[in-house]
């Protein structure tokens, strides 16, 4: 499958999140609305495989296509930019600035938030025929979701806020090593495979992954959901895109980074 060794796929995280911090404002919201939506579509695919077969492992195991398709396509996620910018800031790469990370985590933060919110209501239009009937089973299970992963959490007050940023922390490391999966390989083939394992096992284990749930909450919202926008700003996406970053920045762009690139001298024997 063509792989590269770990010091030539993190060399070429840093030039990826280097290049991201460059690019114009209109690239960055067009690649940003598109990755929003096409994840958003597979997440549609995985929930109506769940509610068709009764067995979430196969919206799991199918969920993987969408992931795959936008990251071959060049469109960024903003879980996949909270691990690759800060390294080129790290690596002092020329003109990187904390301001050129924030403002490029703004600029993607909106564009995946405006394409998942035109697939959820384009989706409640179908499962609704233009809301002149009752949401349809996936509908209802979309609405059902949102209650659950919002006010599921609020019940148990910090301890919750704090579980959904766990959730988080660990969503990102697996959709953070799929991003890196993107780049071990030469080959489309060897690419998919690499991106496949990690985001399967992210989302059969449930994880919080704040962009998914950008289409996610407000989809349930406009079919009936019972909890409001503060409930899904407060009990889920504010929690989970912190875990995010914590998470991916943490567990997969520094510890690669610093064991493939800034490695240790090596011990005298």
């Amino acid at each position: 499958m063509s792989y590269l060794v770990p010091s030539e796929f993190v060399t070429k995280m840093v030039d990826a999140g280097e290049s991201k911090v460059y690019m114009s404002t209109r690239d960055t919201l067009i690649r940003a609305y598109m990755a929003g939506a096409i994840l958003a579509l597979a997440a549609v695919f995985a929930v109506s495989i769940t509610v068709e077969t009764g067995s979430p492992i196969f919206g799991a195991i199918l969920f993987p296509v969408g992931f795959c398709m936008l990251y071959l396509l060049g469109f960024d996620l903003l879980t996949g930019v909270f691990v690759l910018v800060p390294l080129a800031w790290i690596d002092k790469r020329p003109g990187v600035t904390v301001g050129g990370i924030f403002r490029n985590w703004g600029l993607v933060f909106v564009g995946n938030f405006l394409g998942a919110l035109t697939v959820a209501v384009m989706m409640s239009l179908v499962f609704t025929y233009g809301f002149s009937v009752e949401p349809n089973a996936v509908g209802k299970k979309l609405a059902g979701v949102g209650e659950a992963r919002t006010l599921g959490y609020a019940q148990y007050g910090v301890a919750g806020w704090f579980t959904i940023f766990i959730r988080g922390m660990l969503c990102n490391w697996m959709v953070s090593t799929g991003v890196v999966g993107a780049m071990i390989s030469t080959t489309v083939s060897g690419k998919v495979i690499a991106m496949w394992m990690p985001i399967t096992l992210f989302f059969a284990m449930a994880f919080e992954h704040s962009v998914v749930n950008m289409f996610l909450f407000p989809a349930g919202l406009i079919m009936g959901g019972n909890f409001s926008i503060m409930d899904y700003f407060i009990w889920n996406e504010i929690p989970t895109v912190l875990g995010n970053l914590v998470g991916g920045l943490s567990f997969t762009g520094l510890t690669l980074y610093s064991t493939h690139v800034k490695t240790a001298p090596k011990r005298a024997l």
